[in-house]
C-alpha cells in the first residue's frame, strides 16, 4: 500500500520532469504559436543575409526600372503624358494590341482546356509527344517563330504564291500578328490546368457519368467549377504575354505605323526617334498591365491555396456538396 502511494505521489513529479525535458511536446492552446526547435532553423545572420540579397535584387532589377518608367512618363507633366497616349499612332497601337489579345486569348483558352482534359483524363500513345509540343514555345525564341511564319506565308515562302494569287494577306497584317501571338502564348493555359486536373483525378467525373449526367453537363457542373481559378490564372498570364509580346510580332508586322504596330513596337519606334517622354508614356501602359496582372495573380494564388493542398489533395470544405 505504501509502495503504491509512493508511486502515485512521484508520478506528477516524473511528468513534470518529462515536460521540462521536452517543452515542444507540451500541448498547445488554440492560437498559441507552435514551438519550433532552434536546431531546425538557420542562424539569424543567414536568414538576414538571404533576405537582404533577395530584396536588393528585386529593388535593383524590378522596382527601380518600374519607377524610372513612370518618372520619365510624367517628367513633362500630365498634359504631355496624355498627349502622348492619345496620339493617333499610339491609339492605333493600343487598338491593335487589344484586338490581338481578344482573338488569341479565347483561342488559347479553348486549346488549353482541350489539351489539359486530354492529357489529365486519358491515357494514349503520343501523350509525352503532346506535352513536348505544348512546351515548344518556351524553348524556341519568339524571333525564330516569327521567321517560321515568314517562311510559310512570305512572298517567297511555301504558301506565298498561292496566297498572292487569292489576294490573301497574312504577313504585315493583322492575321500574321495574331498567329505569331497565338504561337508564343498557347502553353500558358494548358500548363496551368494540366497539373491541377491531374491532382484532382477523374473520380468526380466518373461518379457524375454513373449518375446519368451527359459529358457536357459533367464538364459544366463538375470539372469547370474545380478548375475555374487555375483557368483564370492561365488566362491572365496568357493575356499579359499577348499584350507584351515583341520578338515574334516584330518579325511579322512590318512596322507599318498606324497599321501593324502594337504597343511594344510603338515604344521601340518612339525611342529610336529620341522621343523619350512619349516612349515612356506608352510603355507605362504595359507597366500598368504588369501591376494589374501581379495583383490578380496574387489573388488567384491565394484562392488556389484554399482549393489545392500542398500535396495535391482537394480540400472538402464544410457545407459543400
Amino acid at each position: 500500500m505504501s509502495a503504491t502511494a509512493s508511486s502515485l505521489n512521484q508520478q506528477p513529479a516524473a511528468e513534470h520532469v518529462a515536460h521540462a525535458a521536452a517543452p515542444s511536446a507540451q500541448p498547445q492552446f488554440r492560437g498559441e504559436p507552435i514551438h519550433v526547435p532552434n536546431a531546425t532553423l538557420e542562424p539569424f545572420w543567414v536568414r538576414a543575409l538571404l533576405m537582404t540579397i533577395a530584396l536588393a535584387f528585386l529593388a535593383l532589377f524590378l522596382v527601380v526600372p518600374l519607377l524610372a518608367v513612370f518618372a520619365e512618363a510624367f517628367k513633362k507633366g500630365g498634359e504631355a503624358y496624355l498627349a502622348a497616349i492619345i496620339e493617333p499612332d499610339a491609339i492605333s497601337a493600343i487598338k491593335l494590341t487589344l484586338l490581338t489579345a481578344a482573338i488569341a486569348v479565347p483561342l488559347n483558352l479553348v486549346f488549353g482546356i482541350a489539351a489539359s482534359w486530354t492529357i489529365a483524363k486519358f491515357e494514349f500513345r503520343g501523350k509525352n509527344v503532346l506535352l513536348t509540343l505544348i512546351d515548344l514555345p518556351f524553348s524556341v525564341s519568339p524571333v525564330i517563330s516569327g521567321l517560321i511564319y515568314v517562311l510559310l506565308f512570305g512572298a517567297q515562302g511555301w504558301l506565298g504564291p498561292w496566297l498572292r494569287d487569292h489576294d490573301i494577306k497574312i504577313l504585315f497584317a493583322v492575321p500574321g500578328i495574331v498567329l505569331a501571338t497565338i504561337f508564343v502564348t498557347f502553353p500558358f493555359v494548358a500548363r496551368e490546368l494540366i497539373p491541377l486536373m491531374q491532382a484532382q483525378g477523374s473520380e468526380e467525373e466518373e461518379a457524375a457519368l454513373v449518375l446519368g449526367a451527359s459529358g457536357w453537363k459533367t464538364f459544366r457542373h463538375v470539372t469547370l467549377p474545380n478548375i475555374k481559378w487555375g483557368l483564370l490564372y492561365g488566362v491572365i498570364l496568357c493575356n499579359a504575354r499577348a499584350m507584351g509580346e515583341f520578338g515574334a510580332v516584330s518579325v511579322v508586322s512590318g512596322h507599318i505605323r498606324g497599321e501593324t504596330n502594337t504597343i511594344p513596337l510603338q515604344v521601340e519606334i518612339l525611342y529610336n526617334e529620341y522621343n523619350f517622354q512619349a516612349a515612356f508614356a506608352v510603355a507605362s501602359l504595359l507597366a500598368f498591365l504588369a501591376l494589374l496582372t501581379l495583383a490578380l495573380k496574387s489573388f488567384i494564388e491565394w484562392r488556389l491555396r484554399e482549393v489545392v493542398q500542398p500535396y495535391g489533395y482537394i480540400e472538402i470544405k464544410a457545407g459543400q456538396s
